[in-house]
Formats: C-alpha cells, sequence, structure tokens
C-alpha cells in the first residue's frame, strides 16, 4: 500500500487514467502529449515524471482532482493524498475563480482551449502565473466526457 501512495502511478486506476488523459489530448489538439506507442505501465510513469504540468478533476458540482504528476504536487506543495482531496478550484484565486470558470465551461463546449494564462496559489500560498495552458475535456473508453484536464510547462512565481 505504501508503494501506490508514494507511486500512484503504479495503480491500476491510474494507469487506465493516464490512458484517458493522453488519448483525449491528442482527440481534442491533434497532437501527443507523450509517446504512446510504449506499455500503458511506461506511459503512467513517463506522465507521472514529466517535467511539465498534468492535472485533472472529475465531473462533481465542485470537481475534486483525481490526478496530478509529480511536477504538478511539487509546484503545488502537496502529497497525492492532498491533491486528489482538494477541489480544483481551490487552487486559483479567489478572484481569479469567475473567470476560470467561464474557461472551463468553454472547454466544456468546445472540447479544449488552449493559451490560458493565470494566477494560481500553492497550498502554502505561493503565488505563480501559469501560462501558455491548454485545457481539455477527458472522455471515457465510451467518448463520453468524464473530467477536465491541464497541461503547461511554464509558470513563474510572484
Amino acid at each position: 500500500m505504501t508503494e501506490n501512495i508514494s507511486y500512484p502511478w503504479k495503480q491500476e486506476t491510474i494507469i487506465r487514467h493516464t490512458q484517458r488523459l493522453l488519448w483525449s489530448y491528442k482527440y481534442w489538439t491533434g497532437k501527443s502529449l507523450l509517446d504512446i506507442e510504449r506499455t500503458p505501465e511506461f506511459i503512467a510513469q513517463a506522465l507521472w515524471e514529466a517535467p511539465f504540468i498534468v492535472v485533472s478533476h472529475g465531473m462533481e458540482e465542485n470537481p475534486i482532482f483525481n490526478y496530478g504528476n509529480q511536477q504538478a504536487l511539487d509546484l503545488w506543495e502537496m502529497s497525492w493524498e492532498q491533491l486528489t482531496h482538494t477541489p480544483s478550484r481551490q487552487t486559483a484565486e479567489l478572484s481569479e475563480r469567475e473567470d476560470r470558470q467561464l474557461l472551463l465551461t468553454q472547454v466544456q463546449t468546445q472540447g479544449y482551449v488552449s493559451g490560458y494564462r493565470g494566477v494560481r496559489i500553492s497550498s502554502k500560498g505561493k503565488r505563480f502565473w501559469i501560462s501558455d495552458v491548454t485545457i481539455w475535456n477527458l472522455l471515457d473508453e465510451n467518448q463520453q466526457q468524464c473530467g477536465q484536464a491541464a497541461t503547461y510547462n511554464q509558470w513563474e512565481y510572484i
């Protein structure tokens, strides 16, 4: 059990979720987030260790994060356990939450949006800009929406 907490990417549900993340990203953007010609386990580890941020949340009324790679955990100063119990809106400052919600509604309609820039805040109160963010709808194996995800590789502390 300790291994699954230290290495969430080894969990079967996370391996499957990684496949959804990558497939959905390619479906909406036409681009690959990672080399998807490897084994699912290899891909899950590669996404976990990627030098860019990847996060996702579910479809709850107040969506909770259900994935964040190690880079995201480090940036937001959270453990896997903390992240997967955090409503995604809480990583945006209060003043940013309305714009964030409008953006997520736009993604819901369009499938994805690229080029977003906004301010986020870590669990310890560190503020930072995120830039050139792509947000997309996650699709399950039946092509039904099962959440939303975001990726970016540009951030700067304020």
